[in-house]
C-alpha cells in the first residue's frame, strides 16, 4: 500500500524539461569569472532555474547577465524583482560591469500591484527567499502572476536542506512541483519534537532528493563546488 502512494506522489512529480536556448560563451558579460558564465549558460539553457549562491559569489552580476541574454533572444522586457533595499544596489552593479539593461526593468515586490506582468518574457526573482516571508496570499499572487512566463529565474543564499518551505516555494515557482507534493514524495513529520510539526528529509530519500534539486537549481559555496579555482 506505502509503494502505490509512493507511486501515486511521483505521478504528480513534473519532470523538469528544458525550455530554454544555448548562448556562446562569448555573448555573456566578459565581467563574469568562469563558474558564473557556466551558471548563466546552465539557466539560460533550462528556462527556469534556481541559483542557490552563498553571498560573495556574484549574484547579481548573474542575473543581470541572464536578463540580458533573455530580452536579446525574445526582444521582450526582462522584469527584476528585488526588495526595496536592494533596487539601488542592482542598478549600480549593472552600470560598474557594462550591463546593457535595454528591455530590462528593475522594481521591488511591493510595486506587484502597479505592474503588469503579462508583457515579460523573463521574471527575476533577487533574494527569492523572500517568498517564505511573505503572507501566502502574496506568495500565492507572485506564482500566479508569473505562472505562465516562459523564462524564470530565482536567486537567493544557499538554502538548508531541510528547510522545505525554502525550497518547496522556488520548486513551485519555476513550476517543477507543488510544495505540498514535495514534503510528501521527501519529507516527513518529526514526532519527536515536542513543539508542533517539524519537516525533516527522509534519510532513505537523500540522493533522490538532491538529484532532483540539481534538475532545476544549482547550489554553491564556492567555485570549486562545481570544479572551478576558487
Amino acid at each position: 500500500m506505502q509503494n502505490d502512494y509512493q507511486t501515486f506522489l511521483k505521478g504528480k512529480q513534473k519532470s523538469h524539461v528544458l525550455s530554454g536556448f544555448d548562448v556562446d560563451e562569448n555573448e555573456l558579460n566578459a565581467s563574469m569569472f568562469p563558474f558564473q558564465k557556466f551558471i548563466v549558460k546552465r539557466a539560460l539553457k533550462a528556462g527556469k532555474y534556481a541559483i542557490f549562491a552563498d553571498c560573495g559569489l556574484g549574484k547579481t552580476l548573474m542575473q543581470l547577465s541572464w536578463a540580458e541574454c533573455v530580452f536579446n533572444h525574445t526582444n521582450k522586457p526582462v522584469l527584476i524583482l528585488a526588495p526595496l533595499a536592494v533596487k539601488g544596489q542592482t542598478l549600480k552593479e549593472a552600470a560598474k560591469f557594462n550591463v546593457n539593461i535595454k528591455g530590462i526593468e528593475i522594481n521591488n515586490y511591493e510595486q506587484l500591484d502597479n505592474i503588469d506582468c503579462s508583457k515579460y518574457s523573463g521574471i527575476v526573482l533577487d533574494e527569492s527567499s523572500i517568498l517564505k516571508n511573505y503572507s501566502g496570499a502574496y506568495k500565492t499572487l507572485i506564482l500566479k502572476l508569473f505562472e505562465k512566463t516562459p523564462y524564470k529565474l530565482a536567486c537567493t543564499a544557499t538554502p538548508s536542506p531541510n528547510d522545505e518551505l525554502e525550497i518547496g516555494n522556488h520548486a513551485e515557482f519555476l513550476s517543477v512541483m507543488t510544495s505540498q507534493d514535495m514534503r510528501a514524495i521527501y519529507f516527513t513529520t518529526d514526532k519527536e519534537l515536542i513543539k508542533g510539526d517539524k519537516y525533516r528529509l527522509k534519510k532513505y530519500a537523500e540522493k533522490e532528493f538532491y538529484q532532483w534539486v540539481s534538475s532545476w537549481a544549482v547550489m554553491i559555496s564556492k567555485p570549486s563546488d562545481l570544479g572551478f579555482n576558487d
